[in-house]
């Protein structure tokens, strides 16, 4: 085995790619929120999560909805820590297909390896590497969606997953050598180095955990099971096909996402986005009812949504996300979508 380098497998490709995340990463969830005394009717009806779903591991969750289902719950709870208290008891077998292609691998270093390597038919829009960093491996992880602007309880939670991955056979005293997030420093950030018994950087380029190599090398898998690892590594691949196949409206709606903070997403360079001609998406537009300027008129108005009702933003930070130049513009837009003014839609929607 050569360790010089273990970036994760490239994501799907356009049309194989996957569309939400498997359940399986939201395992006790709705315990948890319970415990910490949190109303599961308003934590998922904000998310526009059915929590039926949760209790199947396999099926998909849009990726959005589970991000936002963790940041409501961190405010309905009143728990700001909450995605790093999630993590810090989320053990690797909770995670289902994904955790036990770790728990099978022969050692902890092919585990971390697995892990990454897998990770994208779990997950999509999401960036993961085990990187090379000379005396450690870091392993990177960022959410890459247009439509997700608060992902702070769901980074928190990934870094807690992966050091329980390591500490499951170190046991729990060992601690990474650095923890990073890309968001800011929260109020109560001691907790954080608590929990990893580590520095801990806020307002870095991702999220990242540094894990030195002396710790996982030669470390042997109690439950290293070479079979089943193959049977698990294909069956999370095929579920990547099959509930997360081709989805074009979602492809689009995503990129146009992504172009709005730049301005007016523009038909060429969203076709292009999607390796299609004008005249292709245009077409294929159409096979949903659609035209190009509906869509994106449709992801201005969910994303404006989404972002009111998390309350974090002024309505004159929005505009500028939606792609409008100016705040009246986008206040004359969002009343003409509901009629009311955008202000008095949050008001009702958090209240």
């Amino acid at each position: 085995m050569n360790p010089a380098l273990f970036p994760a497998a490239p994501n799907p490709a356009p049309g194989a790619s996957n569309r939400g995340v498997l359940s399986a990463a939201a395992n006790g969830l709705e315990g948890f929120i319970t415990r910490h005394g949190g109303d599961l009717d308003r934590v998922f009806g904000h998310a526009g999560i059915d929590p039926e779903q949760l209790r199947h591991p396999t099926l998909s969750l849009a990726l959005p909805n589970y991000c936002q289902v963790l940041e409501e719950a961190a405010r309905q709870t009143g728990c700001d820590n909450f995605g790093l208290r999630y993590g810090q008891q989320f053990q690797p077998q909770a995670l289902g297909l994904l955790g036990y292609v770790g728990l099978c691998s022969a050692t902890l270093e092919d585990a971390l390896i697995n892990f990454a390597q897998v990770f994208p038919f779990h997950q999509h829009s999401t960036s993961i590497r085990l990187l090379d960093q000379g005396e450690c491996y870091r392993f990177d992880y960022q959410v890459r969606h247009g439509a997700i602007v608060e992902r702070r309880q769901d980074a928190e939670l990934t870094m807690g997953m992966a050091v329980n991955l390591v500490r499951h056979v170190l046991g729990p005293q060992w601690a990474p050598r650095e923890v990073a997030f890309e968001h800011a420093r929260p109020q109560q950030w001691h907790e954080h180095r608590d929990v990893f018994a580590a520095p801990v950087r806020f307002d870095q380029p991702s999220n990242s955990v540094l894990i030195p190599k002396r710790d996982v090398q030669g470390f042997a898998m109690p439950g290293h099971d070479p079979v089943l690892l193959m049977l698990v590594k294909d069956a999370i691949r095929q579920l990547g096909e099959i509930n997360h196949g081709p989805d074009l409206l979602e492809q689009a709606t995503q990129a146009i996402a992504a172009a709005l903070p730049c301005g007016e997403p523009g038909l060429e360079a969203i076709a292009g986005a999607l390796h299609l001609s004008e005249w292709a998406l245009q077409r294929k537009l159409r096979e949903h009812g659609l035209s190009f300027s509906q869509l994106v008129e449709q992801t201005r108005q969910q994303l404006a949504m989404r972002y009111l009702r998390q309350g974090t933003l002024s309505i004159s930070d929005l505009a500028p996300l939606l792609g409008y130049s100016e705040t009246s513009a986008f206040s004359r837009a969002f009343k003409r979508w509901v009629g009311v003014s955008p202000r008095q839609w949050r008001n009702t929607a958090i209240n």
